[in-house]
């Protein structure tokens, strides 16, 4: 049962009181600069709140305005940007404020339908956007609002499926308080992150608390109603760390396309079937970069989760016994020492591995000269 719309306005004021009244102090709050909300906004997607505050400071020190991330190379921005993860966001965003730039005067749309054609921003970017920075009355959904709205209207249908997402959408929409929305917006997500939690929902405190059909129901563990996931793949990577006679290392560019694009790694990839990891990697490295290399120790194993699969990546010293580095299967290639790996952008496996190097693992072993 959904209340009716003359109900809601109870449910307004509870939860904007609420919010008026706990709201936690972040830095994108502090104003509402479009272009502060639109970065924070990114940044939060797929990603913890207290994992954002730091990289969202640097950030917006090293790019102030949309202007100056316009400007920047992609380099910097992916560089700024290690170890946050889901890297095309960066990428979408270094890409929109150059289009904002030239388009649109450097200033951000406020009208959702205009903010949608930016790379990068989906219905509920451009919902948060033009409600918290422009204050339109915009609705959004993310994970806290869909726990939230599933509980409160206790919500039996599988929220991934598409119906169930219109039906959210349509219930956002109908639910925002006129000239309300960024407080009411704000709120909801607030009360998922703190209060509605996944597990053990802190309903006692919460102030829709005597309104929750869920809770009067005692379904709030079982909303919202998703159907089993499947098992998670794992593959084995193998990544080669091959030193010339002058202790420089071989990197490589991973295309700007894809996942993790426009990094930089150690040059090599994924087992095939019935492929043993040395093969693996001389596969990989011919048709990465056309040259032929010698197998040396395993340096050691990284093991990582993605979204939708985890990897255990194997690292080996190698050394080049044939051919000269070309742009293959990658964006790019350089032989750099150890420390100038700091001014390039990596993925947290690899990262990993430059630890375990710069511990002075790798060096003895193999003859790399």
């Amino acid at each position: 049962m959904t209340p009716a719309p003359d109900d809601y306005s109870a449910l307004h004021d509870a939860l904007i009181a609420w919010f008026a009244a706990h709201r936690e102090d972040l830095p994108w709050r502090r104003n509402r600069d479009p272009f502060a909300v639109w970065v924070s906004e990114i940044m939060l997607q797929q990603t913890q709140v207290a994992t954002v505050i730091p990289y969202f400071e640097r950030f917006m020190t090293r790019f102030p305005t949309v202007s100056a991330l316009a400007a920047a190379p992609l380099d910097d921005v992916l560089k700024l940007w290690e170890g946050l993860g889901y890297y095309s966001r960066a990428r979408h965003l270094h890409r929109a404020a150059q289009i904002v730039v030239a388009e649109h005067g450097g200033q951000l749309p406020s009208d959702p339908v205009a903010l949608r054609r930016l790379p990068g921003i989906g219905r509920y970017t451009a919902g948060a956007i033009a409600s918290l920075a422009f204050g339109a009355d915009a609705p959004l959904l993310d994970g806290n609002v869909i726990r939230v709205l599933a509980r409160l209207f206790d919500l039996s249908d599988d929220v991934s499926q598409g119906a169930t997402q219109r039906r959210l959408w349509a219930l956002a929409a109908s639910l925002i308080p006129a000239g309300r929305a960024a407080a009411w917006n704000e709120g909801l997500m607030e009360l998922g992150r703190r209060v509605c939690t996944p597990i053990s929902p802190q309903c006692a405190v919460c102030p829709l608390a005597d309104r929750c059909l869920a809770r009067a129901n005692s379904t709030q563990q079982e909303r919202p109603a998703r159907r089993p996931r499947a098992r998670t793949p794992h593959y084995d990577v193998t990544a080669a760390v091959t030193r010339r006679a002058d202790s420089r290392l071989l990197i490589a560019q991973r295309p700007p396309g894809g996942m993790l694009g426009g990094l930089w790694e150690f040059p090599g990839g994924k087992r095939e079937p019935g492929e043993s990891l040395r093969d693996c990697l001389r596969r990989e490295l011919r048709e990465e970069l056309g040259i032929e290399v010698e197998v040396g120790e395993q340096i050691g194993a990284v093991r990582h989760a993605y979204t939708h699969f985890r990897i255990t990546l194997y690292a080996f010293t190698c050394r080049l016994v044939a051919g000269e580095p070309a742009a293959l299967g990658c964006a790019g290639w350089a032989w750099v020492t150890l420390d100038e790996l700091d001014r390039y952008a990596f993925p947290v496996t690899d990262q990993k591995i430059i630890a375990m190097l710069r511990d002075g693992h790798g060096q003895p072993g193999l003859d790399l000269g």
